[in-house]
């Protein structure tokens, strides 16, 4: 596959929880976190009960290298991005500000933001011909044979749903993120557990279990997305420098009767016009409370049920499927 148009700290772990319960609107028992996963869907494993991860040794998600990216004069490159009207596939998820900046794809047109596997050459885009710190830093560090996605994705005042990816397609490839600017607020999470990927720090995100990200920061954390074909084989980095700090694994403290509480009188008056963004508060829950990112949904319904509305409750429980169970390629959710 060729590139064409190219020029030139403490690791901090999690205690075991204690389940209580009260009943819900339908009169089932209702866990306060962390072992929402008594409410949570059929396929985790009952040990998850009783056993919480221990920092990142739990985590699938891997941080591959660390890049010299200070020796990258991206300043100039990431104001371009800031000035680009972008907008993504990922807008179904998202909350906030979320944008996907396309710099190389199959045919090279950046308006085509829509992911997918593809055999043929990669292709630079008008955008990313204007961006040659970023593509430098692709071209000097990554293979390209496999390589089929080049994006950017910004991400400011938002959080996206947790969700799966490569639900639409028979083999999942592998996805690749560097943030190119971020803060200690930028978070991401993979099941029940929340991390903090820094500046030129390579990651493997392991795309196929529920994850999320937020970032409060009214700036756009800015963050390289891969996408290589092929989930198995490994991708050689080059021109890695030894990393001097270990994984961030955020430390969090147990959801509470009274945080589940507050919780759902907040959606006390949820409906068919605010159902969309009311889900924000549910999937921001498990960044600063131990939880499972996917209790969110369980919430979620709960607080639909609670309303004695059956079509909120259908629309919640087809969200949760929408976003980590089962999706067609393009397939658009309609609130």
């Amino acid at each position: 596959m060729v590139l064409k148009n190219m020029t030139a700290p403490k690791i901090l772990c999690k205690e075991k929880g204690s389940c209580q319960t009260g009943i819900d609107a339908r009169g089932r028992p209702l866990p306060s976190l962390p072992p929402i996963v008594m409410l949570a869907d059929h396929r985790r494993p009952a040990p998850r009960l009783v056993h919480q991860p221990t920092g990142s040794r739990m985590l699938k998600s891997q941080r591959l290298a660390t890049l010299p990216i200070d020796s990258y004069d991206l300043a100039e490159d990431l104001s371009v991005i800031d000035s680009n009207d972008a907008g993504g596939e990922y807008d179904a998820f998202s909350f906030g500000y979320w944008s996907a900046h396309v710099l190389a794809n199959s045919g090279g047109n950046g308006k085509d933001t829509a992911f997918r596997p593809y055999e043929g050459q990669l292709t630079l885009t008008d955008l990313g011909r204007k961006l040659p710190g970023i593509m430098s830093l692709v071209t000097d560090n990554f293979p390209l044979d496999r390589l089929q996605w080049v994006r950017v994705f910004g991400l400011s005042d938002g959080i996206l749903a947790p969700h799966v990816d490569f639900l639409e397609f028979s083999e999942p490839g592998t996805r690749l993120q560097i943030p190119l600017r971020t803060d200690e607020d930028s978070l991401h999470s993979e099941n029940d557990i929340v991390y903090h990927l820094r500046r030129g720090e390579v990651w493997k995100i392991h795309t196929t279990v529920p994850h999320s990200a937020r970032s409060v920061s009214p700036l756009a954390r800015l963050s390289l997305c891969l996408d290589f074909a092929d989930a198995e084989t490994p991708i050689d980095i080059k021109n890695s420098i030894p990393s001097e700090l270990p994984v961030r694994i955020i430390s969090r403290p147990p959801v509470s009767e009274a945080d589940l509480a507050e919780l759902m009188d907040s959606a006390a008056d949820m409906n068919a016009g605010n159902l969309r963004a009311s889900f924000r508060k549910f999937a921001a829950v498990h960044f600063t409370r131990q939880a499972d990112a996917t209790a969110a949904f369980d919430w979620f319904v709960e607080a639909a049920v609670r309303t004695g509305d059956d079509a909120l409750v259908t629309k919640a429980e087809a969200f949760r499927r929408y976003c980590i169970e089962k999706r067609g390629y393009r397939e658009a959710f309609d609130w």
